[in-house]
């Protein structure tokens, strides 16, 4: 069954399409991430269950833990099943799972079913992200990226303003019910457009689709040479640029940790520092609107200057911004902080991303996401279990914004010390003659 690889009638001749499929696809994933942190409150009332903070953080990282398992699956199976495949198959597991979540009869199958949501969910991030940059111009990389990724920050707002319409009146388990939605709505529309990678083609020996999907879409065939095997996890992390990889995967830790972190606790936070319920689900909306703005900013920036003095820049926003936040602001100073944080916190990840994304060749770039996505969900993971440990202690809640602060300078660090290696593989021919043919938006390392 090829009815999307190779000449689909209709199918749009350009990026676009694979774009918008894949930012609609990453909108349920932000969705999915913000409507724990926009539930906490109301699971922590839920007297039936008699939750406190530190299990609420636990169960929190329970979708992580599947997200981290998914991340690296999809990079093992990337070369073996396809892209399509691993979204698709991706997107109807983690819906459905959704939708048994809105009726967990108790915590703990409430928490299975979170995390076997999270090998869904986990298995899209990659390789949406691989498939972005594989059908971008060498100059719209970045931008592509981000423009694809700010669905992530657009599901964050949409899972905020649901919780402020709905959860006044209603239970918690309204919000995860919508999370059936991808069943009706995009999953249709990426089994009929969405492309499978013309790498994975011509690695197959599937040139003609290949050819055919290069043609459409305006994208250089990748040559055979750069699909073979030494794009495997194993060749990467025991291959000459494993110590980038490696620096990367800790700038990806520390950036999901705050994104996690910050997304999960910042309403609580918020309000342990005197902000009214209201405002405080207000100020998930702004710090994802502030990701959105600020992230496809920095990505032009990254796509002119390169992703590494960007993404340096962007850790130390995050930073600045988070300290400010505890220094008790008026709240319309805090919103604006807290938009600057925005880009900081998920505006940084997504230049990681991209970074990495344009960092290895089409031969390498799956498993590479699925490596940097996947080992850096370890820090997805910790950021809730931080946040609950700490608003269950006896420390101030200022230390939120001192350990989250104390992340993204690591993170900051690890970005800074990455340098191009210069007897690792090279990109594919394809990608090389690209950047030749545009040599005036170069990706500086």
């Amino acid at each position: 069954m090829t009815p999307l690889t190779s000449s689909a009638p209709g199918a749009p001749r350009s990026s676009a399409s694979i774009v918008a499929l894949c930012f609609v696809i990453i909108v349920y994933d932000g969705y999915d991430l913000v409507v724990y942190g926009a539930t906490v409150p109301s699971l922590l009332a839920y007297e039936p269950w008699h939750l406190d903070a530190g299990q609420v953080g636990a169960i929190g990282s329970y979708a992580l833990v599947g997200m981290l398992l998914g991340a690296l699956l999809s990079g093992w199976l990337a070369s073996r099943i396809g892209a399509r495949a691993i979204v698709l198959g991706s997107l109807i597991s983690f819906s459905v799972l959704m939708g048994l979540t809105a009726i967990a009869p108790n915590p703990e199958v409430f928490g299975l079913l979170r995390f076997l949501g999270g090998l869904g969910l986990g298995g899209v991030v990659p390789t949406v992200i691989a498939l972005t940059v594989e059908y971008s111009p060498p100059s719209r990389r970045q931008f592509n990226n981000a423009l694809m990724y700010s669905g992530y920050s657009v599901g964050g707002m949409l899972s905020a303003l649901a919780a402020l319409a709905l959860l006044p009146e209603n239970s918690f388990r309204v919000m995860y019910a919508l999370g059936l939605l991808p069943l009706i709505t995009i999953v249709p529309l990426a089994w009929r457009y969405l492309p499978e990678s013309a790498a994975f083609l011509v690695g197959k020996g599937r040139t003609g689709e290949a050819r055919a999907l290069a043609a459409r879409f305006g994208i250089d065939l990748p040559a055979p040479s750069a699909t073979t095997s030494n794009g495997s996890m194993a060749a990467l992390v025991t291959g000459p640029r494993r110590i980038p990889l490696l620096l990367l995967v800790i700038a990806s830790f520390c950036g999901l940790l705050l994104v996690y972190g910050v997304n999960t606790w910042l309403p609580n936070i918020m309000r342990q520092s005197g902000y009214s319920l209201g405002s405080s689900l207000s100020f998930l909306v702004v710090l994802n609107l502030g990701a959105i703005v600020g992230a496809l900013a920095a990505s032009r920036a990254a796509d002119r200057f390169g992703s590494k003095p960007v993404t340096v820049a962007s850790f130390l926003l995050a930073v600045g911004a988070i300290l400010a936040l505890g220094t008790g602001l008026p709240v319309i100073a805090a919103m604006a902080v807290v938009a600057v944080a925005g880009l900081g916190t998920v505006g940084t990840q997504i230049l990681v991303n991209g970074y990495v994304a344009t960092y290895f060749g089409e031969n390498e770039r799956a498993a590479a996401l699925g490596l940097s996505l996947g080992l850096g969900r370890v820090g997805a993971i910790v950021g809730p279990i931080l946040g609950g440990w700490i608003a269950s202690s006896a420390l101030g809640v200022e230390w939120n914004f001192y350990t989250f602060a104390a992340f993204a300078a690591v993170g900051c660090l690890a970005v800074a010390l990455v340098s191009r290696s210069t007897s690792g593989p090279r990109p594919s021919n394809a990608t090389a003659d690209a950047r030749a043919a545009a040599p005036a938006t170069p990706e500086r390392l």
